[in-house]
């Protein structure tokens, strides 16, 4: 998870690499061939490849068999198409995914990587492609902050609010390393109220009412939904300008809107307004 990261540690696990096949389905042969025109022309980590650093998060992104799902998973896959590439995966832990994009041992990294001014000065990132905002999940639908007082809530570590909410809540609130941790505990009964992004936990949690959480002037990122971007390396200046094209017509043409319908969350998260860097 962690869109929602601010700051990195550079983290490193053994990365298991998995292949999916681009353009029109075929192998990396069929992706070099005469069948396939690239639309833009720029260099990869590996040629004829689009190496992708990503861990699990539901519905943005996940390990699928031998491929990956998710609406970030979408989103590749339809550019990897257009430009006659493979997808290579390779998965790792949430706070290794941006060190491994900013030293160029990725081309870009998954999923729900927000826009925020501290990953902006280590690597690009591109225009926005979808909103995701901050959630409560609760038995009684909370939406409103002041009312987690008292109550026993998880969060999970790296997200935008969570120095606020240590503010606000003290001892309280309980710090969770993964999304699955947090959910373990919130179906266990060991937390009330897990606070989360929403795509993350409508996705798994269902059986929780789900709130965006409504502005609250001491939690700074309730006030704003975060912009969901790809990071790239900053001396990558190509690949990103063909990345924002794609993002571009894909928001014109109703591909983006069509990819969370379908990912099951709601096409109004494509109007994302102008790019702009929070925290």
């Amino acid at each position: 998870m962690r869109p929602t990261r601010t700051t990195l540690s550079a983290a490193s696990l053994l990365l298991i690499s998995t292949g999916l096949a681009a353009c029109g389905g075929g192998g990396q042969n069929d992706a070099a061939g005469q069948n396939c025109t690239p639309q833009h022309t720029f260099e990869t980590v590996t040629k004829g490849k689009l190496t992708v650093a990503g861990y699990d998060l539901p519905p943005f992104g996940a390990r699928d068999g031998d491929g990956m799902k998710g609406v970030d998973a979408d989103i590749l896959e339809h550019i990897a198409q257009k430009e006659c590439l493979q997808i290579e995966a390779k998965w790792m832990a949430p706070a290794a995914v941006i060190p491994t994009v900013q030293s160029g041992r990725a081309d870009t990294g998954i999923p729900d990587w927000y826009r925020t001014k501290a990953r902006s000065e280590i690597v690009s990132l591109t225009d926005p492609m979808y909103l995701d905002q901050m959630a409560i999940s609760s038995k009684e639908a909370i939406s409103k902050i002041s009312d987690l007082k008292g109550k026993q809530v998880g969060t999970v570590d790296g997200y935008l609010w969570v120095d606020d909410l240590k503010k606000y809540l003290g001892g309280s609130l309980k710090i969770y390393p993964s999304t699955v941790n947090l959910n373990q505990d919130l179906k266990a009964g060991r937390i009330a109220i897990a606070v989360d992004s929403f795509g993350s936990q409508k996705a798994t949690n269902p059986d929780m009412k789900i709130s965006v959480a409504e502005p609250e002037p001491t939690v700074a990122a309730s006030k704003e939904a975060a912009q969901a971007a790809f990071p790239v390396p900053k001396q990558n200046t190509a690949l990103l300008e063909a990345f924002n094209a794609h993002i571009k017509q894909m928001h014109e043409d109703g591909t983006l809107a069509k990819i969370l319908k379908d990912n099951g969350l709601d096409e109004s998260a494509v109007e994302v307004g102008e790019p702009r860097l929070i925290g």
